[in-house]
């Protein structure tokens, strides 16, 4: 053996293909089994009932065992090291079990359940127990698990490279879960050695260590078929969908600052959720992340939660707690770009694998962050195994796709000659646009009831659309058009607002293109745009009336509603990652009428079918006045599919609107049933307590007229008695 080439590479931790020097081999008749093992003194191999020696050929720690007779596979090994007896399996005795068929399908981008094959899988061969790892490295000489198991060493576990699919792999018997491990990759080109997490690791030790963890299979017993069925067959364009989006974070902290767990938020939130009348909860980001300030944002385990709120098994309690109280689960999830951690997925194995070499196609310039190279097929196909993950293992209801206007456009946020035209020499990302819609076909195909959610703020068309029709496939978008004319008109003083009324009445002209979403989220509450109730002009009462006004004006309007944790209690101050909302100030009674109002507000939404069946389109909603800016008042009629309807009027200023007059379709008693300016929610209490009779007045279109007292700042429905 002296001078073999293969033994310098191998103690180099350059050897390519180490399975054709280690394990065990047949030439000539004989049989051979070579064994790196440098830490031990003796080594012998379990021959039937017995132990034979294995001879050491190298000083550095090779040994090998020659013979006629054939040795069982898996090898058994017994190790004399420091005086101690160990036994153990020859890895290198062990054949792949990674198919021709999902290499091929990994190949294609097709293999939409990727993290069943790459990453660490607990498993049996040869009937041992142990975990397979596989890793995509195209570009690498060598690539080796190290982890606490082997002294983190890149000599020990070199893996088996599967030809032209890019793929590694190696089986490790006898690890049990927890072991902590990474992959250690030497690049081909520049000899580089780069240790990096694994992008499919399921699990990670929590920050600010970064090495990837092997999770234990799955172990909870889910209860939620019902709410499973329920969902596959869930009319949901005509249903109640109203999301409470919360980081799990910063919801709720300790008095020592600790997380809540996973099984703690299912004990608080789940039954404030439902007491509240959400049907949603929408997480931040949970995959796992290295910087609490992102958010969840530069997510760097695509298929990890977080192992700040606990184990997998835990997110999922949580998940099946949610469900059997009949609240959906919404995930954030983010495919437009990814951190430039040196140990995560930036040029994974010493080249530009994730994302793309030239910087006009793979910089976010905005957010100092990689994009996604969408063309290539492998890169595709992992962002699409974790959405599959998320909502095969997690049960999850939806995911919210984030920044997909980034996704979509070449130039987004790059000036002239910062970014490079597609083929036909547009701006359109045309690799993006075939992910979103191969996500969106693969999430309706496989996941029945389950929702997908676009961030998307510019007019891009028909992106909640069907992919057949053109369209990109999303359920919902995100009407951030209405959101900024809503909030930039509400923080006008209301002397001005005459000024403004077409900030209002201008949504309509768009308002059935896309079945939108009415978000009020995170980022309306952050880097210095102040809380929603800050936002609001005026006096203390006049600030806290402009937000029950602003909710129910959002709430009585056409689309489904997202509102960020903390603008049901008119949280004064920005949200802020390090700390819990101020649940205090839930002691003083404005804040606890706000709370009062959007659970009421929630409730009305939810129980009153004029409210919520004709969201998308334009039968559910008619003006009754759009053009009454002098006074700053907006009126119009929500109506049901059976033609129930109820009236909404609103009075932006704080001049209450006596002796109004408003057109009704049909005549009778009509009676207020919700009134933001009530004094159980912190108002004037000045309302239409009696109810008001139709007269005979022809007006604003209608047969029939009332004639009502609309409150100051303030928001009123009213339906026709029965």
């Amino acid at each position: 053996m002296k001078g073999n080439p293969r033994i310098k590479s191998l103690l180099q931790a350059r050897l390519h293909d180490p399975f054709a020097f280690l394990g065990t081999h047949q030439a000539n008749g004989s049989w051979t089994v070579r064994v790196f093992a440098p830490f031990s003194e003796k080594l012998w191999l379990q021959m039937g009932d017995g132990w034979e020696d294995m001879q050491k050929t190298d000083p550095h720690g090779l040994f090998e065992w020659c013979g006629r007779e054939a040795p069982p596979a898996p090898c058994r090994l017994r190790h004399l090291q420091n005086g101690i007896l160990k036994t153990s399996h020859d890895p290198y005795s062990f054949p792949s079990t990674i198919s021709e068929h999902d290499l091929f399908l990994f190949g294609e981008g097709r293999l939409y359940q990727g993290y069943r094959m790459l990453g660490a899988q607990p498993m049996e061969s040869l009937g041992i127990a142990g975990v397979r790892f596989a890793v995509w490295a195209p570009n690498a000489e060598r690539v080796s698990v190290v982890g606490d198991f082997n002294y983190w060493d890149g000599r020990f576990h070199p893996m088996r490279s599967l030809g032209s699919s890019g793929v590694w792999e190696i089986f490790i018997p006898g690890l049990p879960p927890g072991s902590l491990y990474k992959f250690e990759i030497r690049n081909r080109h520049s000899g580089q050695i780069l240790v990096k997490a694994d992008p499919y690791a399921r699990e990670f030790e929590l920050r600010p260590n970064t090495a990837a963890r092997i999770a234990a299979p799955a172990g909870h017993a889910w209860q939620d078929s019902a709410w499973l069925e329920k969902r596959k067959n869930l009319d949901w364009l005509h249903a109640p969908f109203n999301i409470y989006e919360i980081h799990a974070g910063s919801w709720r902290r300790h008095p020592d600052g600790r997380f809540y767990t996973w099984r703690e938020l299912a004990e608080s939130l789940v039954p404030y959720v439902k007491e509240m009348g959400y049907t949603h909860i929408e997480l931040l980001p949970i995959s796992e992340h290295p910087l609490d300030e992102s958010w969840g944002y530069q997510t760097t385990g695509y298929f990890a939660p977080t192992s700040r709120h606990g184990t997998p098994d835990e997110l999922r309690a949580f998940v099946d707690a949610c469900h059997q109280a009949d609240i959906g689960v919404i995930l954030d999830w983010v495919p437009a770009h990814f951190p430039q951690d040196a140990w995560a997925l930036a040029r994974y194995d010493g080249t530009a694998l994730y994302e793309h070499e030239d910087p006009r196609l793979g910089l976010h310039i905005d957010w100092g962050t990689h994009i996604f190279n969408f063309g290539r097929h492998e890169v595709k196909g992992f962002l699409l195994s974790s959405a599959h993950y998320w909502l095969e293992e997690f049960h999850l209801d939806g995911l919210r796709v984030d920044a997909v206007a980034s996704m979509l456009y070449l130039d987004y946020s790059r000036k002239a000659g910062e970014w490079l035209p597609n083929k036909y020499g547009g701006r359109e990302n045309l690799e993006a646009i075939e992910f979103l819609r191969q996500l969106n076909i693969m999430v309706h195909d496989e996941f029945p009831g389950a929702l997908t959610f676009a961030e998307e703020s510019t007019s891009w068309p028909m992106v909640s659309r069907p992919v057949y029709l053109g369209g990109l496939g999303f359920s919902m978008k995100w009407n951030m058009g209405w959101m900024n004319d809503t909030l930039t008109y509400m923080q006008n003083d209301p002397v001005h607002r005459r000024y403004h009324h077409n900030e209002l009445t201008f949504g309509q002209l768009y308002a059935y293109t896309e079945n939108f979403v009415l978000p009020f989220s995170h980022d309306e509450v952050v880097h210095g745009k102040r809380s929603l109730l800050d936002k609001m002009p005026g006096d203390g009462w006049q600030k806290f009336a402009n937000l029950r006004l602003l909710l129910t004006y959002q709430m009585t309007y056409p689309g489904k509603k997202l509102n960020f944790m903390g603008n049901e209690i008119a949280q004064g101050r920005e949200w802020r990652i390090g700390g819990e909302l101020d649940w205090w100030l839930l002691e003083r009674k404005q804040h606890q009428g706000m709370k009062s109002l959007s659970r009421d507000l929630n409730r009305l939404y939810h129980d009153l079918p004029a409210l919520h069946q004709l969201d998308f389109t334009s039968d559910g909603f008619a003006w009754i006045d759009c053009h009454d800016a002098d006074q700053s008042v907006l009126s119009y009629l929500r109506r049901d599919r059976n033609g129930a309807f109820v009236a909404v009027i609103l009075n932006f200023t704080p001049v209450p609107r006596r002796g109004y007059r408003i057109g009704v379709p049909r005549p009778g008693l009509y009676r207020e049933i919700f009134n933001s300016d009530s004094l159980y929610y912190g108002g004037s209490n000045l309302g239409n307590g009696e109810g008001a009779a139709t007269e005979s007045t022809p007006w604003m279109g209608h047969p029939h007229s009332i004639v009502i007292t609309v409150p100051p700042l303030a928001g009123i429905v009213l339906a026709l008695a029965e």
